[in-house]
């Protein structure tokens, strides 16, 4: 017969979760962790204006420098999308609310799409990249989004 032997400890108690205050909620928690992230990757507010973003991501979207984007709404921080025509039109206000980033906003949802990024000079190519975004909950309701971003 198996003898089994019970004893008992202190329970665990987790630490207290961080402060719920509005600098430290859910998206300043991540805008550190996007800041510092070594993979291509974007976090923005529920007013689509830039938290944070990877010095990757920049590189990818042919932005610059992520200092020159915080606080700025994303589409007036120099992002130049394409449409996928021969053509290379600059993509409609229709088209624009469709982009995963802005699409995880509105929806609520996760969201998933091709970019096709003009370069930032002539004599480079423009980027297609995937986009996989979510939406980012503060209390139950959108308060951002994030997205992470691959080179096609």
């Amino acid at each position: 017969m198996a003898h089994v032997e019970l004893s008992l400890s202190e329970a665990f108690v987790p630490a207290a979760r961080a402060s719920t205050e509005p600098e430290s909620g859910n998206v300043g928690q991540w805008s550190s962790t996007v800041s510092r992230a070594d993979e291509p990757c974007l976090l923005i507010d529920a007013d689509t204006r830039v938290v944070a973003i990877s010095t990757a991501g920049c590189e990818l979207l042919c932005l610059g420098e992520p200092g020159g984007l915080i606080g700025r709404p994303l589409l007036d921080g120099g992002l130049r999308l394409l449409d996928f025509t021969a053509n290379r039109g600059v993509l409609t206000e229709a088209e624009i609310d469709k982009i995963p980033p802005l699409l995880a906003l509105s929806s609520g949802r996760l969201a998933r799409g091709l970019l096709r990024v003009q370069a930032a000079s002539a004599n480079s190519s423009d980027a297609t990249v995937d986009a996989i975004s979510t939406p980012v909950l503060t209390d139950g309701a959108v308060a951002g989004s994030l997205t992470f971003f691959s080179e096609v």
